[in-house]
């Protein structure tokens, strides 16, 4: 037979299942991250101070225009002779945050910038102090219409993570690599990661869908709400 299924049963399925939290927590931690930074830098750019503005936008362009194999490489294999040492793991999750960042910070000055400049003024009227304006009025009404699109960029960084065992963490990919190069077997394991890879990317795209069919929701009750009011 083409395909083994003992084999499949005995040899790859376990190993695989016990690397799938590798590669899902890469993912999450690497996404919280980017998500943090992302916002710092996208508030860095808006800022009045020029040289803050101008790093923050010399940041997001370096990382944007650098491939994320070589990131990953500089941060395990270089900084390591700067006396900055971090585990595979560590590193990867650095890597993603980082070079993700760069591109969730363009899509948070979408956000912000989609704001009405009433909303601006409106804080302005009230005597709003810089915090209370930015975590009460412009950021929650500029992250949830991108929702959708941080979350296509969450599907997209998952996707991305087989770029860690370049860097030594066995996450699906390289596992399954090592698999066929230890049985010189490939169809099995290199199918199943495919398999793998193309469930859980498309329950995550449900999932993103839901979030922004419920968003649309919230939106239209509160526009009801208003004209009735009105």
């Amino acid at each position: 037979m083409v395909w083994k299924w003992d084999y499949t049963w005995q040899e790859v399925l376990p190993k695989l299942f016990g690397v799938l939290h590798v590669t899902i927590g890469a993912t999450v931690a690497g996404f919280l991250l980017a998500l943090v930074l992302g916002l710092v830098l996208a508030l860095g750019r808006r800022s009045k101070n020029r040289i803050l503005s101008g790093l923050a936008g010399g940041v997001v362009e370096f990382v944007r225009l650098t491939p994320l194999l070589v990131q990953l490489y500089f941060i395990y294999f270089v900084m390591p002779e700067i006396g900055l040492t971090l585990s595979a793991f560590a590193a990867g999750v650095l890597g993603l945050g980082i070079h993700y960042a760069a591109y969730i910070s363009e899509v948070y000055r979408a956000g912000i910038d989609s704001v009405s400049k009433g909303q601006w003024e409106a804080t302005t009227a009230l005597n709003f102090s810089k915090r209370q304006m930015w975590q009460s009025i412009i950021l929650p009404q500029a992250i949830r219409p991108v929702v959708p699109v941080l979350g296509n960029y969450l599907i997209v960084m998952f996707k991305e993570t087989p770029y860690l065992s370049a860097i030594g963490l066995m996450e699906m990919v390289g596992t399954a690599k090592e698999i066929g190069a230890e049985t010189f077997r490939y169809m099995e394991p290199m199918t199943l990661v495919g398999i793998f890879f193309l469930i859980l990317s498309y329950a995550a795209s449900l999932l993103v869908k839901r979030v922004e069919r419920k968003i649309d929701l919230n939106r239209l009750g509160e526009r009801t709400k208003s004209a009735a009011e009105g």
